[in-house]
């Protein structure tokens, strides 16, 4: 067969997907268990999901410490011999911490669950914290923090959460060296004694899995204790600036990082995909508006994006660029410069055909394993998404009209909405 080069492959457009069910079980204990079963490879991973995020802590740092100690110590094991027993058996474990949640992860080869599921058991019941896993945790994060905070881009992304949400709400915290070398043994045990240790969790389990493993993980993990009494959360208001720019002068500094932004709303938001499309318009793939503008046109930046960070209660929009000093208030400027085209010029069905085709391709292609897929269903499931979220992701996506990105432009882009940091100098 001679294949004409000079031609490309036919191209055919993306206008719906088939995805694995989920399937719900509940454990004896009533924790849910939730299943998406693609045989691809005999390979499982099993995450166990807290409401354990700093969203519940009552001391910085204590949330992220009390997750990642689980695997430096328990009663019965060093964290030694918990590392050695992990390798013995190929798996791997991560151990996650964030603003609204917190989750123990681990990897490994189906016929190992057996092995591996007493562990889980243990690490989640039995952890020591001992003193000096701590200090050398402790130390480790100070260390990278103390690098973090001399680089512009994480200065302005810590000013920029500070400057939407205030420095005390959990999505406007961030971790502070001077917090971290403040925090005790005895602040981590209480936040896990608090808010880890018998309450209720939710698993996902991915990959090669069977009736037996269900089976298996109720005998192990749907024996444990659960409480039943209601953990309150974070409920103070949310304190802003009244002042819209913020900078930070680095007169060493050759570089500005620019933050640009507001508060937005989660997914569940009726705007949501409408905004999703006009974010991806503006800034949200290489193509984008602004980086031809600001990349490939003035030749300020190696990169520019705008993304829509969504947490379980709040969301936000967020540009983002690193340029060199003398180009910041330019970039500024070419910035509400491409606003102001969105807001007033009907964007053209060919660029608004291909970023939709480009969105679409870029949400299948992120669902080629089980566990990419257990990601994107874990949304849905622990932020109460609708069922059809996923499944109706690209029909909705290709309903969105250039009036809708016009609206979405005018309405939550308006001169004046945006908070501004930036880093370095202007």
């Amino acid at each position: 067969m001679n294949l004409n080069r000079t031609q490309p492959p036919a191209f055919q457009a993306i206008h719906e997907i088939q995805l694995p069910l989920v399937e719900s079980n509940r454990l004896d204990n009533g924790i849910p268990l939730h299943m998406i079963r693609v045989a691809q490879q005999p390979v499982l991973r099993l995450e166990c999901v807290f409401d354990a995020g700093t969203w519940h802590e009552y001391v910085p740092g204590s949330a992220f410490f009390a997750m990642k100690m689980l695997v430096e110590g328990t009663a019965s094991h060093s964290s030694a011999q918990i590392s050695e027993y992990i390798d013995r058996y190929g798996a791997f474990i991560e151990l996650n911490s964030g603003p609204d949640r917190a989750s123990l992860v681990i990897y490994c080869l189906t016929k190992f669950l057996p092995d591996v599921l007493p562990l889980i058991q243990e690490l989640l019941n039995e952890p020591t914290f001992p003193e000096k896993e701590l200090d050398d945790l402790r130390n480790i994060t100070l260390q990278n923090l103390r690098v973090n905070y001399e680089k512009n881009a994480y200065l302005a992304g810590v000013l920029f959460r500070e400057k939407l949400f205030g420095r005390e709400h959990p999505y406007g915290r961030s971790q502070k060296p001077e917090a971290i070398e403040q925090l005790t043994q005895a602040n981590v045990v209480e936040f896990y004694e608090r808010v880890i240790r018998n309450r209720p969790f939710q698993l996902i389990l991915a990959g090669h899995a069977t009736e037996n493993d269900v089976l298996l993980i109720n005998r192990v993990l749907g024996q444990l204790p659960v409480r039943t009494d209601t953990l309150p959360g974070y409920s103070a208001p949310i304190v802003t600036e009244n002042n819209a720019i913020t900078l930070a002068e680095k007169p060493d500094s050759s570089q500005s990082s620019i933050r640009l932004g507001r508060r937005l709303f989660t997914r569940s938001h009726p705007d949501y995909f409408k905004m999703l499309v006009m974010n991806e318009i503006f800034g949200g793939y290489f193509g984008s508006r602004l980086m031809k503008n600001i990349r490939e046109e003035k030749g300020f930046t190696y990169g520019i994006s705008s993304n829509m960070p969504s947490f379980r209660q709040d969301g936000y929009f967020l540009i983002g660029t690193d340029v060199n000093k003398e180009n910041t208030q330019q970039t500024l400027d070419e910035i509400q410069k491409e606003i102001r085209i969105l807001q007033t010029v009907p964007v053209l069905e060919d660029e608004l055909e291909t970023v939709k085709n480009y969105m679409a391709g870029e949400f299948v292609g992120a669902l080629n394993t089980p566990f990419e897929i257990a990601d994107r269903y874990k949304v849905i499931l622990l932020d109460q998404l609708p069922a059809d979220f996923l499944t109706t992701y690209i029909q909705k996506i290709r309903a969105i009209s250039s009036a809708d990105i016009m609206e979405m432009a005018n309405r939550y882009l308006k001169t004046g909405s945006l908070d501004e940091v930036v880093v370095g100098g202007k």
